[in-house]
């Protein structure tokens, strides 16, 4: 075999997998998923400000819709910022032979599972998954430390296609 010394070296598929390389976004529709679970969880405690202020009316001495207003300053918050920054600070990134995972904001995780190391594979939706059609891809590996990687928020379509591409992979490899 000649090699021809003007054409480019392209590295083995193995090397694509880039620390510092751009990640992949999640579906746009996570953000939204993550918006509707963190109302849904500030929910109960509006209605406890709202409880509270009416069993302190009059024995308070702060004015009463004080409280209500901080929580409810608090949960839009909770409702607008964090999704927004949850959502920014995920991705992935995947190769012929690995998935990388990013993830967390105070702490950071970052996550690569060799395909070799692959026993089983779930694709989750739960009904708010369902509603934005996103889903949840679950690598469980052997081991007993992080035996499960989970990549939330992206397509159902996309996350049935990466499942389907690493169970090939599993099958190339076993044989």
């Amino acid at each position: 075999m000649e090699i021809n010394a003007s054409e480019p070296i392209v590295p083995a598929a193995s090397a694509l997998v880039d620390d510092d390389a751009e990640l992949t976004q999640l579906h746009p529709n996570y953000r939204s998923a993550l918006r509707v679970q963190a109302t849904l969880t500030s929910i109960p405690f509006i209605i406890g400000a709202f409880v509270l202020e009416g069993a302190l009316q009059g024995e308070s001495p702060l004015p009463f819709g004080v409280l209500i207003g901080v929580v409810v300053f608090l949960a839009l918050v909770f409702i607008i910022r964090l999704p927004s920054r949850r959502y920014a600070a995920r991705g992935y990134q995947i190769s012929t032979d690995r998935l990388r995972v990013v993830r967390g904001i105070l702490w950071r995780s970052d996550t690569v599972v060799p395909f070799g190391r692959v026993q089983h594979i779930d694709v989750d939706q739960g009904p708010i998954d369902r509603f934005f059609d996103i889903a949840t891809l679950t690598l469980h590996t052997a081991g007993s430390h992080n035996a499960s990687v989970y990549l939330p928020g992206l397509g159902h379509e996309l996350a049935t296609e990466m499942r389907e591409e690493i169970r090939a992979h599993i099958k190339r490899e076993s044989m």
